[in-house]
């Protein structure tokens, strides 16, 4: 399950729209990477000068490593790609972030110590150079599908699953320079079943947002829970889903009001569908929860951004052309209303874990994986 304008009549017919409804423009997909292993997982983040940088993991090495690319003109050129990690294991799910002086900052999981630890790096000259890799973790179960998130000063906030207490659990790390040395680790969960896949926003108060899903209510529902001092201590727990079905790997922005966007799939309708539930308080309280798609194939891996305008940008992959393509809609009220659906792929393979980043000139850029060629790869698309 791992690892993102509304009309019901537009709905009902499924993933069409009409050319009076004004989407953003896509240009041409790009390819980034040729290999004879499989490239996955890609995550995208862009620095103040609009440049692009984008980590994901490839097999071609026979294992699993971690490589970077970057792109200085908007995604128009893309640099070589470049190896960030040698290791004995599997070097899986990166997550990628910037800080305000434009340094790098990327986690993932590594198999090479006979389980699943936390490892991290960085790079202080716009990914030219980086780093050696520091381990986050050293435990007894597996620790993996790190998200990592910056503060407005500058300090990292780092996320995971982690099983070591007997189920998965939800955990947090923190550095308060820029990457050199790392606080304890904090357990923010305790739950009868697990806790998987979390994800973490900050808004412009530093306060910190986390959203994941949970096994212990007998199925899958998304939780979520905050902290207002930076990380030391956490709030309670709050359930955001109450389904007869399964929901699965939320994803979350802020705007620059503070209110929290949540997006996620839940097999509730009998395929999975994507639904959207929103906080105007902070993560005190909680909106309805809205669906948002209405589809034959199933929709799944929602990615979600917020433009300098607070307009909401969603992407995820569904299968209702028969193989997954990458389809995308919007909201320029908050998240009251949503466009139609917008496809943005055709391709004759599988197109799969869509991440979106948005530029400073609201320009948007994706980057996903893809099996058209025989294997998976590395592709790259604009929004304008």
């Amino acid at each position: 399950m791992r690892k993102n304008f509304f009309l019901i009549i537009l709905l009902a017919i499924g993933l069409n729209y009409p050319s009076g409804i004004c989407f953003s423009d896509w240009g041409t997909t790009k390819r980034l990477t040729w290999t004879s292993g499989d490239s996955q997982d890609p995550a995208i983040a862009i620095d103040s000068n609009t440049n692009l940088h984008v980590v994901w993991c490839d097999y071609t090495a026979g294992n699993s490593e971690i490589y970077y690319k970057r792109s200085t003109d908007g995604g128009l050129t893309w640099s070589g790609s470049k190896r960030l990690t040698w290791n004995s294991g599997n070097s899986v799910y990166p997550a990628i972030a910037i800080d305000s002086n434009n340094n790098l900052h990327v986690v993932w999981h590594d198999s090479t110590p006979g389980n699943d630890e936390i490892y991290y790096k960085r790079s202080t000259d716009g990914g030219l150079s980086w780093g050696a890799a520091k381990r986050l973790t050293w435990n007894s179960g597996n620790s993996g599908y790190p998200a990592i998130a910056i503060d407005s000063n500058n300090n990292l906030h780092v996320v995971w699953e982690d099983s070591t207490p007997g189920n998965s659990e939800i955990y947090y790390k923190r550095s308060t320079d820029g990457g050199s040395t790392w606080s304890a680790t904090k357990r923010i969960t305790w739950t009868s079943s697990g806790s998987y896949d979390p994800a973490i926003a900050i808004d412009s108060n530093t306060n910190l947002h986390v959203v994941w899903y949970d096994w212990t209510p007998g199925n899958y529902e998304i939780y979520y829970k905050r902290s207002t001092d930076g990380g030391s201590t956490w709030g309670a727990t709050k359930r955001l889903t109450w389904t007869s079905s399964d929901s699965y790997d939320p994803a979350i922005a802020i705007d620059s009001n503070t209110n929290l966007h949540v997006v996620w799939y839940d097999w509730t309708p009998g395929n999975y569908e994507i639904y959207y539930k929103r906080s105007t308080d902070g993560g005190s309280t909680w909106g309805a929860t809205k669906r948002l798609t209405w589809n034959s194939g199933s929709s799944q891996e929602p990615a979600v951004g917020i433009d300098t305008n607070n307009n909401l940008h969603m992407m995820w992959r569904d299968s209702t052309p028969g193989n997954y393509e990458i389809y995308y809609k919007r909201s320029t009220d908050g998240g009251s209303t949503w466009s139609a659906t917008k496809r943005v792929t055709w391709t004759s393979g599988g197109s799969y874990g869509p991440a979106i980043a948005i530029d400073s000139n609201n320009n948007l850029h994706v980057v996903w994986y893809d099996y058209t060629p025989g294997n998976y790869e590395i592709y790259y698309k604009k929004g304008t």
